[in-house]
């Protein structure tokens, strides 16, 4: 199950980055603003996969 939520996640994280770059190019965002716009939703991305998957993993 471990390597199917792995797979999942990339998948997920992949997409969120390529919205988050039409998001970056629509808003005309610059480029050192890009960068904290980039590390905060992937943290955040990140954090909930992984709250999701040992929810998933004690049920």
């Amino acid at each position: 199950m471990l390597l199917y939520f792995i797979i999942f996640a990339v998948f997920i994280l992949f997409y969120i980055n390529k919205l988050t770059t039409a998001l970056c190019s629509l808003r005309e965002l610059p480029e050192e603003k890009q960068s904290n716009v980039f590390r905060t939703i992937n943290v955040l991305i990140t954090i909930l996969l992984i709250s999701s998957y040992i929810e998933i993993s004690f049920t």
